[in-house]
C-alpha cells in the first residue's frame, strides 16, 4: 500500500464556527458521522467508536493531538486489536461566507494490508460520503 495520505476538500456554504461545531460537539457530529459517547476537543482526550461492515464491527480508538479552534481539530485512529496508527486532520479555511474543509487521514498503509477493510479505497469511499455527502447535507439543511 502506498503510504501517500488521503485528501479530500470540500466547500460548504455554512460559517466557520458551524462547521467547527459540526466537528468538534459530540451532539453535532452524532447527526452526520458517529454517534460517540463523548468527544472533548482537547488535546490528550481519547475516544473510541465501533464502525465497519455490520456482520464485523472494529472498536476505533483515538486521541486528540492538535486543536486549534475554528481552524484545526487531528486526531489519531487506530483498531483495537489491530496494527497500525493513523492521524485524521480537519482543516478549516473561511471562503467569503461559505467554508473549505480539507480533510487528510495519513498513515492508512501501517494497517494490516492482508484485511480488505483496510484497504485505502474503504477509506475513501468512507471519507467521499462522510465529508461529501453526510456533512454536507447536515450543514446545508
Amino acid at each position: 500500500m502506498t503510504s501517500q495520505p488521503f485528501v479530500i476538500e470540500r466547500i460548504y456554504s455554512a460559517p466557520i464556527a458551524l462547521v467547527w461545531k459540526a466537528i468538534s460537539d459530540k451532539d453535532h457530529m452524532k447527526q452526520w458521522y458517529f454517534d460517540l459517547a463523548e468527544f472533548k476537543p482537547e488535546v490528550g482526550f481519547t475516544f473510541e467508536f465501533e464502525g465497519g461492515p455490520e456482520d464485523r464491527m472494529y472498536t476505533h480508538h483515538c486521541e486528540i493531538v492538535e486543536v486549534i479552534e475554528n481552524r484545526k481539530l487531528a486526531y489519531s485512529w487506530s483498531y483495537v486489536g489491530y496494527e497500525g496508527y493513523s492521524v485524521v486532520t480537519f482543516e478549516l479555511f473561511e471562503e467569503g461566507s461559505s467554508t473549505r474543509l480539507k480533510l487528510t487521514h495519513e498513515g492508512l498503509h501501517t494497517f494490516p494490508s492482508a484485511n480488505k477493510d483496510f484497504a485505502k479505497e474503504n477509506f475513501e469511499a468512507g471519507w467521499n460520503t462522510i465529508i461529501g455527502t453526510s456533512l454536507k447535507e447536515y450543514l446545508e439543511k
